[in-house]
């Protein structure tokens, strides 16, 4: 008798084997990928010492974190073009004025606004670039 002509029942239960054997199969590997994983957890943490505060070392860990992370979010900041019409015909900030009184040397306003007015950051500005560097990043 072919397996097609087989009874129902039979077929049944060699379903219901199959079934059992694979859920057995697949219960035992994730047990064992369980004990795998467990063996290799990272060690424990050692226990603060009796009289030390475990709140103070997290939250200088906290504080060392979020130091380290002013350092990445400034340092994009600080090299940021200040000015995004530099260079261009449209920019309003390329302009200046000068004065010339008698024999003294000109005075010129484009001192002040050239570093803008080409493009530059705020690190490349005369006295905010100096104030700039003490930043972290």
């Amino acid at each position: 008798m072919g397996h097609h002509e087989a009874p129902k029942a039979a077929r049944t239960l060699r379903h219901r084997a199959l079934l059992r054997a694979g859920l057995t199969v697949t219960a035992a590997g994730a047990a064992l990928a369980g004990a795998g994983s467990a063996a290799q957890a990272a060690p424990v943490a050692d226990a603060p010492v009796v009289g030390h505060n475990a709140m103070a070392n997290d939250l200088a860990a906290g504080a060392q974190g979020a130091a380290g992370a002013v350092g990445y979010a400034v340092a994009p900041a600080k090299s940021l073009r200040l000015d995004p019409l530099a260079n261009t015909g449209v920019d309003p900030l390329d302009n200046g004025v000068g004065a010339k009184v008698a024999d003294f040397r000109p005075v010129s306003t484009t001192m002040a606004t050239s570093p803008v007015a080409s493009g530059g950051a705020l690190k490349d500005l005369p006295v905010t670039g100096q104030a700039a560097g003490l930043l972290p990043g």
